[in-house]
């Protein structure tokens, strides 16, 4: 099998705050999504959010039927958004193929169809970042360039957190029914990803770390703000981030994450924020 689906239950505050570090990494965690030749889907409760990796190697990969939906078809009652983080390849959405690049993405309408996967070169292969959300509306399908991306410029030096956040899907750049994913990028010298910290209860949030060293580590803070907990991420692996947590993280490194969010609404500046005097 190239398909493999792992179902993420919802964790509640109380549950996280006494669990262990294993537990944690449980309950939120994806790892080894990369694999190549394989298709590698979590399922998560939060707002039925679908997180996965694809590495088309050893021929086309295509995404059809997941029956962990309860559907005909993949994308019968859901989008997508997919970006690639490898090398060049193309990703065909009900037979129309669109070529992406690094850091290169597409939105995927309701009921587009089959999804497939090729890489140009096998020896370097795309690397198919893959976010999909219940819709209940169809939207166009959309290529997104980073030149396409909207760009906003946050943080500083000072407080090691001078960030460029590309927002990919969003309704500046293309129409989405609830999904909303940028890329967040660091001027050499910062590490935070946002701090102070905040959170938003109308919306979860998913974050994928990746362009980072072997030794290089992610130090991701979650847990309510005043009951913080933390779990240490590697390159290419995730972390879900249920609406009542926090989602702040630090490198030992250079790195960079996307993220995506789905729920009440797609307002990327819906959020609660935490006062540093607030976490514990």
């Amino acid at each position: 099998m190239t398909l493999s689906v792992s179902i993420r239950q919802v964790v509640g505050p109380e549950d996280a705050a006494r669990r262990n570090t294993q537990g944690l990494r449980d309950g939120f965690v994806i790892e080894a999504m990369f694999q190549p030749g394989k298709i590698n889907l979590t399922y998560s409760h939060l707002d039925r959010m679908i997180v996965g990796g694809v590495v088309p190697t050893g021929g086309t990969l295509t995404i059809d039927r997941v029956a962990e939906t309860g559907t005909d078809q993949f994308l019968e009652r859901r989008e997508a958004a997919i970006i690639n983080i490898g090398g060049a390849g193309t990703v065909s959405v009900g037979g129309k193929g669109y070529r992406l690049g690094f850091q290169e993405a597409i939105y995927v309408g309701k009921g587009s169809g089959a999804l497939s996967f090729a890489s140009d070169n096998e020896a370097e292969p795309a690397l198919f970042y893959v976010l999909s959300a219940p819709a209940h509306r169809a939207c166009q399908t959309v290529l997104i360039t980073r030149d396409m991306a909207k760009k906003v410029h946050l943080g500083s030096a000072e407080e090691s957190n001078h960030r460029t956040i590309n927002q990919y899907v969003h309704p500046d750049v293309c129409e989405s029914c609830q999904l909303v994913v940028g890329l967040t990028t660091f001027e050499p010298g910062s590490v935070w990803n946002t701090m102070p910290a905040h959170v938003h209860d109308r919306r979860m949030e998913v974050y994928l770390y990746f362009g980072m060293q072997e030794a290089t580590r992610i130090f991701h803070f979650m847990g309510e703000p005043g009951e913080t907990r933390h779990v240490v991420l590697k390159n290419h692996e995730a972390v879900l981030s249920p609406g009542w947590s926090i989602h702040s993280g630090a490198g030992t490194g250079r790195y960079a994450f996307i993220w995506a969010m789905a729920g009440d609404n797609i307002s990327f500046t819906d959020m609660d924020k935490i006062p540093m005097e607030s976490l514990r």
